[in-house]
């Protein structure tokens, strides 16, 4: 069976290692679902997350050309707890409210040029 990068399969876990968990996707294509990919949050023990056995749904991230190594994950699965529906206020670095535009930068400009050109000979 070919697999193309995007697809959403269910997988069996056959491995969990400290690095991440292996997951058989059909006949006998492996995947990899590493650590980082398995939760959005820190993981410390895998078996905490999935037993094997356990048929979990994952999707493809990645297929090397040459080793045909499959990456999956479960996070990206999962909705983003760290993303909400708020929308980040606007900060501004100046008053937005005054419209001077470069005025106050003219204002000074003779005095900085004096000062720079009295510094370098």
């Amino acid at each position: 069976m070919t697999y193309r990068i995007g697809d959403i399969l269910i997988g069996q876990v056959t491995g969990i290692q400290p690095y991440g968990v292996f997951v058989l996707l059909g006949g006998e294509t492996q995947g990899l679902v590493h650590i980082s990919e398995c939760t959005h949050s820190y993981v410390t023990d895998l078996h905490e997350i999935v037993r094997l056995g356990d048929r979990i749904r994952v999707v493809v991230l990645d297929i090397d050309e040459y080793s045909q190594k499959i990456s999956l994950s479960i996070r990206a699965l999962q909705p983003d707890p760290y993303v909400g529906p708020y929308r980040r206020k606007t900060h501004f670095w100046t008053n937005h409210r005054t419209d001077t535009g470069f005025q106050p930068i003219a204002d000074v400009q003779e005095q900085w040029l004096a000062a720079a050109l009295r510094d370098f000979p």
